[in-house]
């Protein structure tokens, strides 16, 4: 039998809801907590205000049996998972901890002795001690592990997500969880709580490697990834066909190369990365100089899309720019999903919109057009796009598009869509 007879997950968003959604499908009673109240009545309801496989069918199944419910305030529980976002400040790439920080203060009433707060929102390294720092200083009449140890009245953990958009119902399933607690009390708390729906290994550690797993695992993928967007860059300027290249490339026993795109999107990859070179930006050359090459990819599109404007015109004296339509394929950060965050594939669109003075026609199947009012950017179907566009750009390689015919007219193709 749990000790965890109620769970409280603080941020019903791309991790916070299918999680929550998880432990209540165990019949175990869970709260949801979001600042957003459209989202909160939205799942109160039974359904979703996100895109995500299977997601639908488990919170309407939670919530019909009683075992979720949503609020846009903290209630009494005994665990509580904070998935919140970690933007940047500003524009200097500098983690904040403002969402982590509202989300201690307003949990912080209601806690209680033996209590479990784990911290799953991917942050920098150092981030879990000062969430509990924030809630020793609201809540003095209790214990914390800073300073008690395993004795403490309150446990904190730390364990990012590891899951796949679109594949994240299984994958919190069956992935290994690494759980960083901060004390060995405290790891063994957090174990027990994600045993109750995780089949795959909970590896324990510390707090303080349990965050830089995450940032590590992230920029692996964004190293790998820069390689692959440089050697697209590389092959454009030596007249090579890039896909050809690495293919051939990748029959070496131990060579695999991962595929080129627009740039790097998303809210892992595209910000993970800067948490580490934030804390030792001396030591972190390769991954800095890594992020710097993914974040130019799209001004590098652009360029080309700019490029083919200019040849088209040469082609045909008699038009000027506002006579070209150019037809954007994909907006989301990457393949079948709804995701926008950090979308290279956006940042071009948006780009090509503010600047270019004929039309712009954009493909996203998954992207309802009034997400995108006020953006300037027009969605259409694939057929209008292929049919009265000049100058095509496919930056997602959706699946469907995959099976639409190769367009007529200029191709900048960054994800070999009509190869």
């Amino acid at each position: 039998m749990s000790r965890f007879d109620t769970i409280s997950v603080v941020g019903l968003g791309y991790i916070g809801l299918p999680t929550a959604a998880m432990f209540a499908s165990r019949k175990t009673k869970v709260i949801g907590v979001d600042v957003n109240a459209h989202a909160v009545d939205t799942i109160n309801r039974g359904e979703i205000h996100i895109v995500e496989p299977d997601l639908d069918i488990a919170v309407h199944s939670a919530v019909s049996e009683g075992y979720l419910r949503a609020t846009t305030s903290p209630e009494s529980a005994d665990a509580f998972l904070i998935a919140v976002p970690t933007p940047f400040k500003g524009d200097h790439h500098e983690p904040d901890l403002g969402y982590i920080e509202a989300a201690a203060k307003a949990i912080a009433p209601v806690l209680k002795q033996g209590d479990l707060v784990v911290l799953e929102s991917t942050s920098p390294v150092g981030a879990t001690e000062q969430m509990a720092e924030w809630l020793a200083a609201a809540r003095t009449d209790l214990t914390f592990p800073q300073t008690a140890g395993d004795n403490s009245d309150i446990r904190i953990a730390y364990c990012p997500e590891r899951v796949l958009p679109g594949k994240v119902m299984q994958e919190l399933i069956h992935n290994d969880r690494v759980i960083g607690g901060m004390t060995a009390r405290c790891s063994e708390e957090a174990v027990a709580l994600y045993k109750l729906f995780v089949e795959g290994d909970c590896v324990i550690t510390n707090a303080r490697t349990a965050e830089m797993a995450k940032l590590t695992e992230n920029s692996f993928r964004d190293v790998n990834i820069a390689f692959a967007n440089e050697l697209s860059m590389i092959c454009d300027k030596l007249d090579i066909d890039v896909w050809e290249l690495i293919a051939l490339a990748n029959r070496h026993p131990r060579v695999n190369i991962l595929q080129p795109g627009p740039g790097v999107g998303g809210h892992c990859i595209a910000v993970d990365p800067w948490f580490i070179v934030s804390k030792t930006p001396e030591e972190a050359r390769l991954i800095r100089t890594a992020r710097e090459v993914n974040d130019a990819k799209p001004d590098w599109v652009v360029e080309k899309v700019w490029a083919a404007v200019g040849a088209y015109l040469l082609d045909n004296p008699d038009k000027t720019a506002r006579d070209v339509t150019i037809a954007v394929y994909g907006l989301t950060f990457k393949a079948d999903i709804d995701d926008l965050r950090e979308s290279p594939a956006l940042q071009i669109a948006q780009a090509l919109a503010k600047n270019h003075p004929g039309r712009l026609l954009t493909v996203d199947p998954n992207v309802p057009s009034e997400v995108l009012f006020g953006e300037g950017i027009t969605i259409v179907d694939e057929a209008t796009a292929r049919r009265e566009g000049e100058i095509h750009v496919a930056l997602v390689d959706h699946t469907n598009l995959q099976r639409a015919p190769r367009p007529g007219g200029q191709l900048i193709d960054t994800r070999a869509l009509w190869r």
